[in-house]
């Protein structure tokens, strides 16, 4: 007689293991599906934030729960030091016509001279465009954890938002390209940069002219108002009236247009390539290494006081939250040299829209070029600080057609201040 216990159990075993095999199946089937529901609800953003063109600034950027674009700018470090700067931003935006967008950007909390700083602001403004040539300011919204909120109304499917309005390497090109050709100009190769870039000397003028300026701009590469200021100024200069040709008769204007020109490139805020401030460290000579920048600058300068053509002026142009003119204060007797930086204060606010004023007699930046050249090359030098978030002369933020008219006025600043009393 069979045993039929020998033959139902196998096939009870294997059914109960079908049972759990389906059983885990259909429960898999189940997470997954739960899975799938819980991905089919984040939807697919709309918004786009393109970092990948020239100037643009380095930074990493997430929509939140609110369907707000939050962008971490990225630092600029200083080499071996604390020091960090974030004040260049420049992104393109990209939604639907139409679609209102908030953003929110962060990581303003720089460290200058070893000392916490934010570079922001409730003045702080953006300058927006849909067609990245012409460029409008719009305010902000200072918010919790040193942040900027602001909102864009799509009005095309594209917007460039940065700063301040935007100067790239681009822009220097097409600016030399038109003056290079004109007989007061030449434009001379002095050196290169940290990365290889070529660094020009633009000289407007003859050189065997009574008196001679020389300007520096650009040393830190988010300052844009330097090379709209510097446009501004060689424009008026070549415009070839009774007024220029009385101006190039008494001076010779030497200019570096963008001494930074690699933080330019990258989209950065302050330093060289090599993380080096090119405003620091001018009471000793410049590495040829870390900052060939001003190790050119140096070597082009020496040529010239040996051929006695040493500058009588020299200003450093930058941008700062400020605008005012940042004397030097180098040991030794300066009382020639005050009386010299009052004359300068008075005529641009006499024929300008500056209206900020001087540092006190308390100030001191030991290490800028306006201290160095006056310490190591005997040149009365400055900086000029740009206000890149309101012009108090004009009562608005600046954009690029603002910096272009203080251009066009200094020539005649400058042909009073080297007039003798």
């Amino acid at each position: 007689m069979m045993n039929y216990k020998n033959y139902l159990r196998p096939l009870v075993l294997g059914l109960c293991g079908l049972t759990t095999t389906l059983g885990i199946a259909q429960a898999d089937a189940s997470v997954s599906g739960k899975q799938s529901a819980r991905m089919d609800t984040v939807s697919a953003s709309t918004v786009f934030i393109h970092t990948g063109f020239e100037n643009a600034s380095p930074m990493n950027w997430e929509v939140d729960a609110e369907g707000r674009v939050v962008g971490s700018l990225v630092y600029d470090h200083e080499r071996f030091s604390i020091n960090r700067a974030v004040n260049h931003f420049h992104f393109r935006v990209e939604a639907p016509v139409g679609k209102e967008v908030t953003i929110i950007l962060e990581n303003f909390n720089n460290i200058w001279n070893r000392t916490p700083a934010s570079s922001i602001s409730k003045l702080t403004p953006i300058v927006v465009s849909f067609d990245n040539k012409t460029w409008e300011s719009r305010p902000t919204e200072l918010i919790s954890g040193n942040r900027l909120q602001f909102k864009v109304k799509m009005t095309g499917p594209s917007a460039y938002i940065a700063s301040l309005e935007p100067y790239r390497i681009s822009d220097l090109d097409r600016f030399l390209a038109k003056i290079r050709t004109h007989k007061l100009v030449t434009v001379t190769p002095i050196g290169h940069t940290a990365e290889g870039r070529s660094l020009e000397m633009i000289k407007v003028g003859n050189e065997k002219a009574p008196k001679r300026l020389f300007i520096r701009a650009r040393a830190h590469s988010f300052e844009t108002g330097g090379n709209w200021t510097v446009e501004g100024l060689v424009n008026r200069l070549l415009k070839d009236d009774a007024e220029s040709r009385l101006y190039l008769k008494n001076y010779c204007v030497y200019i570096l247009p963008m001494a930074n020109k690699d933080g330019v490139a990258r989209g950065r805020t302050r330093f060289n390539a090599n993380g080096y401030d090119l405003n620091r460290k001018w009471d000793i000579a410049a590495d040829s290494l870390i900052a060939p920048e001003n190790y050119f600058l140096e070597k082009w300068l020496a040529k010239m006081v040996r051929e006695n053509k040493k500058p009588d002026l020299a200003i450093d142009l930058h941008n700062d939250p400020g605008g005012n003119l940042h004397i030097s204060r180098p040991a030794g007797d300066i009382t020639a040299y005050l009386a010299n930086m009052k004359k300068l204060e008075t005529l641009l606010r006499k024929y300008t829209w500056f209206t900020e004023g001087s540092t006190s007699a308390q100030f001191r930046n030991p290490g800028s070029l306006g201290e160095g050249f006056m310490e190591r090359f005997g040149i009365e030098a400055l900086v000029y600080e740009l206000n890149y978030e309101w012009i108090a002369g004009l009562k608005k933020a600046p954009l690029a057609q603002d910096w272009l008219l203080l251009g066009s006025k200094l020539p005649e600043v400058f042909y009073h201040y080297f007039q003798k009393p």
